[in-house]
């Protein structure tokens, strides 16, 4: 701009309309000139302005996500879990034992085996029957004296009894039912093919002869006797067979008590009785016996009947 203004002053061999257009021209641009600091130097502060402003603004953009971080990890309180709760988390994951899993329970069979090695006798009879051997297994039904055995000689032992459960026939004048294994080596065979009483129930009031029968596949002698009082009856069948030099008694009995014909009491089914004590007979087994065995069992009949 100084410039220009040198130029107006000296001499110049322009003509005078060149020259009228250099001052106008100087005059506009120095006027352009003076006019566009106070704008340039507004732009230029506006300029430093928005900058310092961003610069602001990228700073606070980095340091919220520190805040933010800051925020999240500082601790706030939460109420307590449960106990139960609690317990689950604090305990560790190895210490938690698991649940012990239901062995599966093996179903008993409803049968149940008894066997004497002295006698040689075994045989199936119900789970739920009591059995009792030795010197406790007297052949007793309820309310009566002691089953007599029905040997024609002295000398025979019980080797067990089956007494049926007494609650087996509700609402009927059933008392007591059994079945019972007795021995007697002091026979021969013949003699264990009679009876010390036999079944009296005819019309003459004979007695009537031992019948022949066949359980299973073993030949047999039976017969049968029947006692009563007013109130109470007793029935026995009694069956022989001759085996390991003995004669082997199997009685089957059965005992009812008082008026079936009152207080809605019915008599029981005595057949149906007497088949469950058969199914038992049908399963005896006679093994042979060793000598020193039979000589246990002969040194224990003394006193016995």
């Amino acid at each position: 701009m100084a410039t220009i203004w040198k130029s107006t002053n000296q001499k110049s061999t322009k003509s005078p309309t060149q020259a009228t257009n250099t001052t106008i021209s100087g005059t506009t641009l120095s006027s352009w000139s003076r006019q566009q600091k106070p704008a340039m130097a507004t732009s230029t502060t506006a300029g430093l302005a928005i900058l310092g402003l961003l610069l602001v603004a990228g700073a606070c953009s980095k340091q919220s996500p520190k805040s933010a971080l800051v925020a999240v990890s500082s601790p706030v309180s939460a109420p307590a879990p449960p106990p139960a709760v609690a317990a689950l988390i604090t305990t560790p994951a190895a210490a938690v034992s698991p649940a012990p899993q239901k062995k599966a329970l093996k179903k008993r069979p409803a049968n149940v085996v008894y066997s004497d090695p002295n006698s040689g006798v075994s045989f199936l009879y119900p789970r739920k029957f009591a059995l009792t051997s030795g010197d406790k297994a007297q052949s007793q039904l309820a309310g009566m004296d002691e089953v007599p055995m029905n040997f024609v000689q002295p000398g025979g032992v019980v080797v067990a009894t089956v007494a049926v459960p007494s609650a087996s026939y509700p609402g009927t004048d059933f008392a007591s039912a059994f079945f019972s294994v007795n021995v007697n080596r002091s026979l021969s065979e013949q003699e264990c093919e009679h009876f010390a009483f036999v079944d009296t129930r005819n019309a003459d009031g004979e007695p009537v002869d031992a019948e022949k029968v066949n359980v299973g596949s073993t030949g047999m002698e039976t017969t049968s006797n029947f006692s009563a009082s007013a109130i109470k009856q007793a029935e026995t069948q009694y069956y022989h067979n001759y085996v390991n030099g003995a004669c082997y008694e199997y009685v089957l009995g059965l005992g009812t008590e008082g008026f079936a014909t009152e207080g809605g009491i019915e008599h029981v089914n005595r057949d149906e009785v007497f088949a469950k004590l058969e199914k038992i007979l049908a399963t005896v087994k006679t093994n042979p016996v060793e000598p020193e065995r039979v000589v246990e069992q002969a040194a224990g009949i003394t006193g016995k009947e």
